[in-house]
């Protein structure tokens, strides 16, 4: 690369991280996210390592630029607040212990402590004769803002050490670095409330932190839910520990909040397996963490390898894969459901998130559209935990250049360009044609699926070929195929097509709910379709029942009752029907014996893996016997049926004291015994 160039790309890098520094530090509204600074602040780095003589003291590699909110007292730090470099992959972990080796020959036997990295806001506490005196933010990690004030109102911050009686004494001066943070629970509980209230909410606990702890008014920092955790000590008057793993342990003894699995490695190869225990429970913290920062354990050896730049070189921050990031909407596009709901998608420039590569990503429904009025073109912030699928939280408005076109709603479905129409009671759009191309393959696929006709083999592969050749117009005819057929599309040779014909035969045989389950109508799931199949009897009696002979079965609500109804009446699944009907498709529920009945009017919620049936085989069961079983526990939940492993539905069936029954309990009930 030229050095023109390289100059050019260098004071652009450098004016955009200051913008973004400015925009992060001083205004608490991020343009983009912590990963891509740090790609920013990286490519820099390469550049002026590649040409020492282009660096200069303004240079965000060589300081950071933080200004001080305007009305905060400005406190010098009893010493440098540093950053830490990071690493982004076991090579580039090994690369800078491979470099302070060569430093220090005693790196070779050092043992390491693995510690979480807390998306937070650093904070420093200054302690006098075991009373707090003064906490300040990092600053520019020689200055900081003094925010005394607003830290006494965070109820995790003992504001004397020791908290309890016989502790250790604590030096005459103790300075000591922290994190404060927003647990996740309470974050999304504090979006509620204001949102409730009418009032602005907050897109990431981090940023909330900050903004509380920075402003003018204690009252508002007390109304936030913050917390405090300590890992380290800055300075003291007095004797403290000389290793890392105990400094965490003397500041639990004191009454300071500390982090929970540090993790101590005797070598390099368990650093990088306490890494990947880190990644693999990144989802289920209660608070975020965006990677773990590996300490050499003896902190007078990390102290003698000294400091390069803003850096300590004994430590060193490992990222996860980047959770949160932002990148340009090009275009909101549109999927159509098999009940013929019209659902936006993002479509975005390309961009890595959580260790892949993201191109779409959800947008929910309209209304969250029009709620964070998301227009084409604008810079947004996406999100992927985990296996989750991504989704756009938000636009970035202050990335905005006021030429992004408001979002309207569509009008036409993108598969058969029908007319859509509006749902006030859903607020959502639909597809109401019936012969939609798009609607059929989906429909067409529900009805094979395991919960419903359970047909081996029919899946969304084979859905398209049926409709897209026009051997099937209709959830019906697939009972009409025949060999012929099958071995005229693509990948169907006579063994293949015959063991699917095979499979639609056996579907004959399955019962009225899984039928009904299988004609996919809008809000009937498993449970409501057991209750129709046990209250109605047949799809005959389903055809001619009312609205109101819906409305009298328990759990059916009167829009779930109108949209059963207009299903049966509607003149196009009529004929879908006859011809069910035709091909010997009509199954009926046997009226049940009124002893079997045990457990009618009762509601069950089954978790975790019981020990001798599946959950399918308990719920059959359950409904066998006149019970209904549904998915989540709330008040009016009768029995929660408890295998190994039950999750946190658990523990809110002892929140609501319902009462907990282990398999051998519900086999108990089923045989109209007393359960213990």
């Amino acid at each position: 690369m030229e050095r023109d160039a390289v100059e050019k790309e260098i004071l652009r890098l450098r004016r955009e991280i200051e913008q973004h520094n400015h925009a992060y530090y001083v205004l608490n509204t991020p343009t983009i996210s912590d990963y891509e600074w740090d790609k920013l602040l990286r490519r820099l780095q390469l550049l002026e390592a590649e040409f020492p003589d282009l660096i200069s003291p303004d240079s965000p590699t060589q300081r950071i630029a933080v200004e001080p909110a305007e009305g905060f007292r400005r406190v010098p730090h009893p010493a440098p607040i540093l950053s830490l470099a990071n690493a982004y992959t076991d090579e580039e972990f090994l690369a800078w212990l491979e470099r302070i080796r060569k430093l220090d020959d005693r790196v070779n036997a050092a043992d390491f402590v693995v510690e979480p990295k807390f998306d937070g806001l650093t904070v420093v506490l200054h302690y006098h004769n075991g009373l707090f005196q003064l906490g300040t933010t990092r600053g520019d990690g020689e200055t900081g803002e003094d925010i005394t004030a607003n830290l006494r109102t965070v109820r995790s911050l003992p504001l004397r050490i020791p908290l309890g009686e016989g502790s250790i004494e604590p030096p005459a001066r103790l300075v000591v670095r922290g994190e404060a943070l927003i647990f996740l629970e309470d974050f999304s509980a504090l979006n509620q409330r204001l949102e409730e209230a009418g009032e602005r909410t907050y897109v990431n606990p981090r940023n909330t932190a900050s903004g509380a702890l920075r402003q003018l008014d204690p009252a508002l920092t007390a109304s936030r839910p913050i917390r405090l955790i300590c890992y380290d000590i800055i300075a003291s008057d007095g004797e403290v520990p000389s290793h890392q793993l105990e400094v965490i342990d003397f500041l639990g003894q004191l009454g300071f909040p500390i982090p929970e699995g540090v993790v101590h490695a005797k070598d390099p190869e368990q650093v990088l397996d306490a890494y990947q225990s880190w990644v693999a429970r990144r989802d289920s913290l209660p608070y975020e963490v965006d990677g773990v920062v590996i300490k050499i354990n003896d902190i007078l050896l990390s102290s003698d390898l000294g400091v390069v730049g803003k850096d300590p070189r004994g430590a060193i921050a490992y990222k996860f894969p980047a959770q949160v990031v932002t990148t340009r909407l090009n275009d909101i596009g549109l999927n159509v459901g098999r009940t013929g709901v019209i659902t936006p998608y993002a479509i975005l420039e390309a961009v890595e998130v959580g260790g892949v590569t993201v191109r779409q990503a959800t947008l929910h429904n309209f209304d969250f559209i029009k709620e964070k009025d998301i227009r084409v073109g604008d810079r947004v912030l996406l999100k992927r935990a985990g296996d989750v699928i991504p989704y756009v939280i938000g636009p970035v408005l202050e990335a905005r250049t006021g030429d992004e076109p408001v979002y309207r709603l569509p009008k036409r479905c993108p598969s058969c360009s029908e007319a859509l129409e509006f749902s006030e009671t859903e607020v959502a759009l639909y597809c109401v044609n019936s012969t939609c191309p798009t609607q059929l393959i989906r429909n067409l696929e529900h009805f094979a699926s395991r919960s419903a006709m359970d047909i081996e083999g029919m899946g969304i592969k084979i859905a398209v070929q049926l409709v897209e050749s026009g051997l099937v117009n209709d959830i019906a005819d697939i009972f009409n195929l025949e060999l012929e057929d099958l071995l005229s599309l693509e990948g169907f040779a006579e063994k293949r097509a015959q063991n699917l014909l095979d499979a639609i035969a056996r579907s004959r045989t399955q019962s009225l709910t899984r039928l009904v389950i299988g004609l996919g109508i809008r809000n009937v799931g498993e449970t409501v379709a057991a209750d129709l199949a046990r209250h109605i009897g047949s799809l005959e009696g389903l055809s001619h029942a009312s609205q109101a002979d819906f409305e009298g079965i328990e759990g059916i609500g009167p829009i779930v009752a109108q949209t059963i109804h207009d299903w049966f009446q509607n003149p196009v699944n009529m004929r879908v029907l006859t011809k069910l009907k035709e091909a010997g498709i009509s199954p009926e529920m046997a009226a049940p014996e009124e002893s079997s009945m045990v457990l009618e009017g009762l509601t069950f919620v089954l978790t975790g893996s019981l020990p001798s049936m599946s959950r399918a085989e308990a719920k059959a069961q359950i409904q066998n016997a006149g019970g209904r079983v549904v998915a989540s526990v709330s008040g009016k939940t009768s029995y929660l049926v408890a295998g190994e492993s039950p999750g946190s539905k658990l523990q809110k069936a002892l929140d609501l004291e319902v009462p907990v029954l282990s398999e051998e309990d519900l086999l108990r009930l089923l045989e109209n015994r007393p359960t213990p």
